[in-house]
């Protein structure tokens, strides 16, 4: 009897259910979405109970449209959003209906009270946690016994979003060290939490989940979870990772130098290697990689598809009715328009912070802006600009990146936005690296999840079936006249950023 493992990619949108046979190729996937609640300015709450119910979900219309025996399915893995607050009494009952997800910025202030007896610099090169401090989990815990100490008090444990899931499939109460790293108190090199920084948070070190390796078996089904799930209770649970690693696994990223890109609304590159890669000015952020004694480093910029998007909402309106509804027709005919504009676009520039700025920029403040716009730019200009603009933001990520450490020369895109050949050509000559594309593009977290259970549940010896699985499907040489152009736009690039941060900063202080 063939055995089969299922894959979960619980993201910021919804839940991915994936059913993968034993060298790990997706056979079929189905996604249940929730929703995010945006109560009060800067607060970003999802309900755990909808997490669990989506997973539920997901999983019994998975299998009724695939002719495999639930006896068959020997394993799972779960891939999750990062820097999630679930709070569980000692009967591991739910004290919130939601909580905070990675993005909900309400902990500024505890943030700020922490910086005034820890440097705040050396608690990033500890933590390599950076993002926005308010972020971070213990932040986040220090808010609930502030303005929640009634509820505070009956906390036994603080989980993540996976580790949650994980609780209602076994039962039990773990972590992972990927997702231990971004609770704002772990100590990167030592892979463990911090005593110096839990004493500082004045928090209880018990409130912290133990950790364990992200491919372990943390237990079978409960016979609850096996029966609303549709599935044995023989089940074996690996604790899995959060999703910046799983997706670095998935994305071929689990040995030392190699990189890859995601490609969605917002967008990152991160290489994994042995020794995190830390900068305090540049902030690169670090998460434990879900591959023992690795670390998966990345920069980003906020605003990748979400500023194409907002071009095709805003400045290409007029091409939705000659493309259809379809909004993949859409993009695929502004793409077919960028292609007539010259490389450089006719000297337009664009910065893609509409977003605001990352650690990478000057100042948070910084916004988009058109660089060079003149009465002679027309709607391919200005589209293959945007696409352009993009891919230097991206650019000024990498070259970060190849000041700490040697990349590999060619790179792995994952994402939606790794869909277009065009574009994939422009970051190849932006990029000044071979890109690939593979047949895993918007399955890496939950391949990712699922080569964690495979080796775990001992169907795999490693993961180097990773390599095998990834079909290439095209790849993008760096055209070398191209490059030279764009060598020489990026200084004015990188200048205009730093005006336009000065700017940012002006406009702020109008308010």
């Amino acid at each position: 009897m063939e055995p089969y493992i299922i894959a979960y990619d619980l993201g910021t949108g919804g839940n991915k259910a994936s059913l993968h046979d034993a060298e790990g190729y997706c056979l079929s996937t189905c996604f249940v979405p929730y929703s995010t609640q945006y109560p009060k300015s800067g607060w970003h709450e999802q309900k755990p109970m909808d997490w669990w119910r989506s997973v539920v979900q997901s999983t019994q219309e998975l299998l009724k449209g695939c002719d495999v025996d639930r006896d068959q399915i020997i394993c799972c893995g779960i891939s999750g959003h990062s820097l999630g607050a679930v709070p569980l009494d000692c009967e591991g009952r739910l004290l919130c209906g939601s909580t905070p997800i990675w993005s909900d910025s309400r902990a500024g202030r505890q943030a700020e009270r922490f910086f005034e007896h820890v440097d705040e610099g050396q608690w990033y090169m500890t933590t390599g946690n950076g993002f926005p401090a308010a972020l971070y989990t213990a932040f986040k815990i220090m808010w609930y016994r502030e303005n929640e100490p009634e509820m505070f008090e009956k906390i036994h444990k603080v989980i993540g979003t996976k580790d949650y899931i994980n609780y209602r499939l076994t039962g039990r109460i773990l972590t992972d060290y990927s997702y231990a790293s971004g609770s704002g108190v772990y100590d990167l090199l030592k892979w463990d939490y911090s005593d110096a920084l839990i004493e500082a948070t004045d928090l209880p070190r018990k409130i912290f989940p133990d950790i364990a390796p992200s491919a372990e078996v943390i237990g079978c089904l409960t016979p609850e979870a096996a029966e609303q799930l549709g599935l044995s209770q023989q089940v074996r649970v690996v604790c899995g990772g959060v999703d910046n690693s799983c997706m670095a696994l998935g994305a071929r990223a689990f040995k030392e130098g190699r990189v890859y890109n995601s490609l969605g609304s917002s967008s990152w590159i991160a290489v994994s290697s042995a020794k995190p890669l830390l900068n305090e000015k540049t902030r690169p952020y670090v998460f434990t990689h879900v591959v023992p004694g690795m670390f998966t480093s990345a920069t980003a910029i906020f605003s990748a598809g979400s500023s194409f998007r907002w071009l095709r909402e805003t400045l290409c309106r007029n091409l939705t009715d000659e493309s259809g509804d379809a909004e993949g027709n859409v993009y695929e005919t502004m793409t077919k328009m960028a292609e007539c504009s010259p490389v450089g676009a006719n000297h337009l520039l664009f910065n893609p912070s509409l977003a605001g700025g990352s650690s990478l920029d000057a100042s948070p403040n910084i916004r988009g802006a058109f660089i060079g716009l003149d009465l002679g730019h027309k709607q391919c200009d200005v589209i293959r600009a945007v696409m352009e603009g993009i891919a230097m933001g991206l650019r000024v990520a990498l070259d970060e990146l190849r000041k700490l450490t040697q990349l590999s020369d060619e790179m792995v895109v994952v994402g939606g936005g790794s869909q277009s050949t065009f574009w994939r050509q422009i970051y190849a000559d932006i990029y000044n690296m071979r890109i690939i594309k593979t047949s895993i593009d918007r399955q890496a977290a939950s391949l990712g999840a699922a080569a964690l259970a495979a080796v775990g549940s001992g169907l795999w010896r490693d993961f180097e079936k990773i390599d095998q699985i990834h079909e290439l499907k095209h790849t993008a040489e760096p055209v070398h006249a191209n490059n030279s152009k764009y060598e020489k736009m990026l200084p004015v690039f990188v200048q205009a950023a730093r005006y336009h941060a000065e700017l940012g900063d002006m406009l702020t202080d109008l308010d």
